[in-house]
């Protein structure tokens, strides 16, 4: 929950709508996941369970991030604008560091959480 409350802040800072909460579920809900499965019984099909386990997060992950994004024209411009792809892309990366937290890689997670949260505290506001 660390790690995505590491890069859930910065987007709960900025008002976006997937903020502190929503980045920190996502990357828990992915640690537990990935956690059941390595704790169930080692047989030989437990590296193919996991890498099912991780695919589904990654597509099912996919789902919140369409959520976030928001497709809108204005009037005057009639023009197509997009909105919320960072912010998905932040919920992506969060299930990846809760995968990542969930397998024991605790350090990977938490370098990865860091360089998140700089690369999107160095962009300008309105920039993306």
């Amino acid at each position: 929950m660390l790690i995505g409350a590491i890069i859930g802040l910065e987007r709960q800072v900025r008002r976006k709508p997937a903020g502190l909460r929503t980045h920190m579920l996502v990357s828990f809900g992915s640690a537990v996941f990935t956690l059941i499965i390595m704790q169930t019984d080692g047989s030989q099909s437990n590296r193919d369970a996991i890498s099912r386990v991780i695919q589904g997060i990654a597509a099912g992950v996919g789902f919140l991030g369409a959520g976030e994004i928001v497709r809108q024209s204005s009037q005057e411009s009639q023009r197509l604008e997009i909105h919320g792809l960072t912010s998905a892309a932040a919920i992506w990366v969060s299930a990846a560091l809760g995968i990542a937290a969930g397998c024991g890689l605790w350090q990977l997670a938490l370098i990865g959480a860091l360089l998140t949260f700089l690369v999107l505290i160095s962009c300008p506001i309105n920039y993306l």
